[in-house]
C-alpha cells in the first residue's frame, strides 16, 4: 500500500473544518498507508437543547469510518461501523437535551479496512453496522476504556497502538494493490476491461476482489476516484477549468462532468466550494 499511498488524496465536503466538534488528526507514519485520519471532539462538549435540525452534508470520500459516541449524561457508549458509500446524503443533528457527550472516530481508506476486520467488506456499501459485526477486537478493546480517557490527542495514543497490533498485513492482495495503482495513476478515468487486463486477471475475478475487500465494484471505485480527484481539483487548483478537466478525466463534454460532479455532491462545482469554504472554523 505504501506506493499508492501517494497517488490519491480522497476528501469530505468539508476539508477545511476544524473546531471542537471536529478535528482530523493525521495517524503515525506507520499507519498512514492505512488510515487515512482519526477525528472526533477535541474533549467533551455540551449541547444544548435544540429544536432546530442542524444538517451536514456527506459524500462519498472512499473511505470507511468507526465512529464512538460517549454519552457522559447517560453514562453510554455506543459504536457504529459506517461502510463505504457511493451517494452523498445529509447527516441531520437535533438535540432534545442538554448533553455532555465526545465523538471519536477511526477513518481507514476503503480498502485498507479489511485489514483491520473480522469479516470480509461485501455488502458494506451504503450501510451502517455494529461495530461488533466487522471489528470486534477493536470495539471490545476500545469500549471499556474511551469513556474515562477524553481528549483525541490521548485516545489517538491508544489507537495507534492498538491498530499497529491488529493489523493483518497477511490480507493483503496483490492484485488489488496492482489494480489500485491503475485506477489512482489514472485518476479514476480507466474501463473496467482495461483495468483487468492491466492486472492480468479476468473482469470476473477482479469484481470478485473488490467485491470481497471493498463492498464495491471496480467501475463504482474508479468512478468515485474521478470524482474525488476533480473535487480535490476545484478546491485546491487555482487554475481548474471545467472545460480543461472535461478532456483530463474523460468526459464527452461539461455536461457530462457536471451532472456526474453532482450526482456524488448534490451540488455544482461552485457551490460545491462555497459549502466547503462557509464551514471552515465555524
Amino acid at each position: 500500500m505504501q506506493k499508492i499511498k501517494y497517488l490519491y488524496n480522497p476528501i469530505t465536503a468539508t476539508p477545511f473544518r476544524d473546531d471542537s466538534t471536529y478535528i482530523e488528526i493525521i495517524p503515525c507514519q506507520s499507519l498512514r498507508p492505512y488510515i487515512k485520519c482519526f477525528w472526533g471532539t477535541k474533549k467533551p462538549v455540551i449541547n444544548i437543547k435544540k429544536d432546530i435540525i442542524t444538517n451536514e452534508l456527506i459524500i462519498p470520500d472512499t473511505c470507511m469510518d468507526i465512529i464512538f459516541h460517549v454519552n457522559y449524561t447517560d453514562n453510554k457508549i455506543n459504536s457504529r461501523f459506517i461502510g463505504i458509500n457511493n451517494e452523498a446524503f445529509m447527516a441531520a443533528t437535533q438535540y432534545d437535551k442538554e448533553e455532555k457527550t465526545s465523538i471519536f472516530a477511526i477513518r481507514f481508506y476503503a480498502w485498507t479496512a479489511i485489514l483491520f476486520s473480522d469479516e470480509a467488506m461485501t455488502g458494506v456499501r451504503n450501510s451502517i453496522f455494529d461495530t461488533q459485526q466487522h471489528f470486534s477486537k477493536i470495539k471490545s478493546a476500545m469500549e471499556p476504556i474511551i469513556f474515562d480517557i477524553s481528549t483525541l490527542d490521548e485516545r489517538v495514543k491508544i489507537a495507534e497502538k492498538l491498530l499497529l497490533d491488529e493489523l493483518n498485513i497477511k490480507r493483503l492482495n496483490h492484485n488489488l494493490e496492482t489494480a489500485l495503482f491503475c485506477i489512482f495513476r489514472n485518476k479514476g478515468n480507466i474501463k473496467t476491461t482495461k483495468l483487468a487486463d492491466e492486472v492480468f486477471i479476468s473482469s470476473r475475478q477482479l469484481e470478485r476482489i473488490f467485491n470481497e475487500y471493498i463492498g464495491v465494484s471496480p467501475k463504482q471505485l474508479t468512478s468515485l476516484v474521478r470524482y474525488q480527484n476533480i473535487w480535490n481539483d476545484i478546491l485546491f487548483n487555482k487554475h481548474f477549468n471545467v472545460a480543461d478537466a472535461v478532456h483530463l478525466y474523460g468526459y464527452t463534454d461539461q455536461s457530462h462532468l457536471l451532472h456526474d460532479f453532482k450526482k456524488y455532491h448534490t451540488l455544482l462545482p461552485s457551490e460545491a466550494k462555497r459549502y466547503a469554504i462557509s464551514k471552515a472554523n465555524k
